[in-house]
């Protein structure tokens, strides 16, 4: 896609893209009669859905096979106002697939198929749009896209064009079966953090990354790295939002869970949204949850995504009600 005047991006997110394929039966596992919901999905991929929801011109800088499904992921980034003019095509891998049961709906399990790896993980280096990566306001990448090349190579080669130039989040994103160890895990996670200026992750991401799961030390650990914004989610607790000048644990939004796929993406798209907008880490995070909050309650990822006013709407419920 070729850009058109005025369309100058906001965010470019990097990595993982697949055709999701929800249960609608909520504590039916895989053994279990089931149907499916489809859509797409992938953790940059729902990022930028959830960005450009809010309003922003965003693209995700990924790969799909050269198959109906690819086709379909296109049609529904477009459908969705996310430009595809990053998304090329492997000439032979397929379009990786991601199926999700209902059985906790609180962590529902995934079954992954990627044979054994998926054309997003085979970005290379030389696909890179050097001047966009430079000037696009919000660069987001994810710890999973530093397991393995040719994708690897290309993330390092994203920050080594940026320069540490804000905003760069860096979405720890320590998804096991991308690694053959924890420790295999760390040593490619741990390194980015000297190069990006915004870090999130959950406990068990940040123990991987700094060897910390305490949200204190944690915290502490992304900012002695040079990390500007660093967000430690902690589940019921809340997210504590940590800078140089202190930190803040800002309160959870409760709702009955439906799925609990697709949160952690919403926060990043109100994330991306705040730092665009200029907001305070506490503001931005306050938005963040409730986006998230919304998504849990809802069966797919990507199309459940809010908009603002559906966040500013629940925002006012709860002040209301307190």
């Amino acid at each position: 896609m070729t850009a058109a005047p005025g369309d100058t991006l906001e965010l470019i997110t990097v990595g993982r893209i697949c055709v999701d394929l929800y249960a609608n039966e909520a504590g039916a596992g895989f053994i279990d009669p089931q149907t499916f919901t489809k859509s797409i999905g992938g953790t940059a991929t729902n990022v930028a859905i959830a960005a450009a929801r809010l309003g922003h011109r965003t693209a995700v800088f990924t790969k799909v096979g050269n198959d109906p499904f690819g086709q379909y992921v296109r049609h529904k980034l477009e459908l969705f106002g996310v430009d595809t003019r990053y998304v090329s095509t492997h000439p032979e891998m397929p379009t990786p697939l991601a199926f999700a049961a209902m059985d906790p709906p609180e962590d529902p399990p995934l079954l992954m198929y990627r044979y054994p790896m998926g054309p997003d993980q085979t970005l290379q280096a030389s696909e890179i749009d050097r001047p966009a990566v430079l000037d696009v306001p919000i660069l987001w990448l994810t710890g999973a896209w530093f397991s393995k090349a040719p994708a690897r190579d290309a993330c390092w080669e994203l920050l080594s064009i940026r320069q540490r130039k804000s905003h760069i989040v860096f979405d720890l994103d320590y998804r096991a079966n991308f690694w053959s160890s924890r420790e295999e895990a760390s040593a490619d996670i741990s390194p980015v953090l000297d190069h990006v200026t915004v870090a999130v992750g959950n406990r068990t991401e940040c123990e991987v990354a700094v060897g910390a799961g305490d949200p204190p030390e944690a915290a502490r650990r992304l900012l002695d790295r040079g990390v500007e914004l660093a967000i430690v989610k902690m589940g019921g607790e809340g997210v504590m939002v940590a800078t140089s000048e202190g930190s803040t644990v800002v309160p959870p939004y409760f709702v009955e869970v439906v799925c609990g796929l697709g949160a952690g993406d919403a926060f990043g798209g109100m994330l991306v949204h705040g730092l665009l907008s200029g907001w305070d880490p506490v503001r931005i995070v306050e938005y963040c949850n409730v986006a998230g909050a919304i998504v849990a309650s809802r069966l797919l990822c990507s199309d459940a995504m809010p908009t603002f006013a559906e966040v500013e709407d629940a925002l006012e419920e709860r002040r209301v009600a307190g």
